[in-house]
């Protein structure tokens, strides 16, 4: 079931609470920018569907829709664990989507162990529910906060290079690496925004691009292989991506493309910038190595906007996300502050915080 809608505002998710059916909607991406579609899911395997191809992605709103998914299998009476479990490798590359599973997940636990399933079952889901109303409130929260803390990065006049889509659509806020665009274009520190393309699936050209233009924001899309001669030209300050999963050594894994600009921004001396919550680093993966890197269709290199553009039975080569390892990047921005330099030590010290909320506030920048 979908509807279609003129949005002023992007809302990318929401939970529709009703005690009949319970279901989440979500703005179908795939469609965008030509159409704005509303999908309903009412259950758990339609969600997983809509992960699968796209139609919700970006890490932080994946971990939103994670938990959701959660509280909508306990909202129908369904075996939650196996919703959990689906819901968890329906993408594995980024780390948001089971971190925010296993958040509602534990919540509906801790609630069932205590009043048993069948007296429990609408307190648990409630709880689910709870918890996943939370993750939303937080990622909003982040957004804002990240926004603020990149905002140290940018200089008056500043001309950026993104990759991928960073914005409203991937977050229940305004976005991680858009955010930070977005607050420079606010404060009129912004002069250009270049947006990557990105292919096979273009969320550059068809969603940054589409955000940009709502935001009133000066903007021209490229071919990904025009970012080496545009950052030569001189014409790039800084390059802001954002993250789908941080190992503990510092290491990025993004849309395949990121780390080819990061060695790019090295040799033409532009810094790089990754901005992403701190639910995004994922300590208990070691280094980019230990990171699983999602591999799709080859047909989605293989044509564009569902049209062959090789010769029938051509193999493809088909990585969703590349690694950029920590030596590339120049500083990362989460909502505690920013890392810089980005080390093994520095990121524990900042998720340690992060994780300890009866300590005292972290400072600002997390440089030793």
């Amino acid at each position: 079931m979908s509807d279609t809608r003129d949005m002023t505002t992007v809302r990318a998710l929401r939970w529709l609470d009703s005690q009949d059916s319970p279901a989440i909607e979500v703005l179908d991406q795939t469609r965008l920018p030509a159409v704005e579609t509303v999908l309903t899911c009412t259950d758990v395997p339609q969600l997983v569907d809509a992960i699968k191809r796209l139609a919700v992605r970006g890490a932080p709103l994946l971990g939103v829709a994670g938990a959701y998914g959660v509280a909508l299998a306990a909202a129908r009476g369904d075996d939650v664990p196996a919703a959990a479990a689906a819901l968890s490798g329906a993408r594995p590359t980024a780390v948001n989507l089971a971190w925010g599973v296993g958040r509602a997940l534990a919540a509906w636990r801790t609630t069932v162990e205590r009043t048993g399933p069948v007296p429990g079952i609408n307190t648990a889901a409630q709880a689910a529910l709870a918890e996943a109303k939370a993750i939303a409130e937080a990622d909003a929260a982040a957004s804002a906060a990240m926004a603020e803390h990149g905002m140290e990065l940018v200089g008056p006049g500043a001309r950026i290079l993104t990759h991928c889509n960073t914005g409203s659509l991937v977050s229940a806020g305004e976005g991680t690496a858009f955010a930070v665009i977005l607050a420079a274009q606010r404060a009129g520190r912004l002069a250009k925004l270049w947006i990557d393309e990105t292919r096979p699936l273009l969320q550059g050209a068809r969603l940054t691009a589409w955000e940009a233009r709502r935001a009133g924001i000066d903007h021209a899309i490229l071919a990904d292989s025009a970012a080496a001669s545009l950052l030569a030209s001189g014409q790039v300050d800084l390059v802001l991506t954002g993250a789908d999963r941080i190992a503990a050594d510092g290491s990025v894994a993004n849309k395949v493309g990121t780390y080819g600009l990061a060695v790019l921004a090295r040799r033409h001396d532009v810094p790089f910038v990754v901005v992403a919550p701190v639910s995004t680093v994922d300590l208990s993966t070691q280094d980019g190595a230990g990171i699983e890197v999602e591999f799709r269709a080859g047909e989605e290199v293989a044509s564009l906007a569902g049209h062959p553009v090789a010769p029938a039975g051509t193999q493809a080569w088909n990585p969703a996300f590349d690694v950029t390892p920590p030596s590339l990047i120049t500083a990362i921005v989460t909502e505690r502050g920013l890392i810089k330099p980005v080390t093994a030590g520095n990121l524990q010290r900042l998720r340690a915080g992060a994780e300890d909320s009866t300590g005292p506030q972290p400072a600002r920048y997390v440089e030793r």
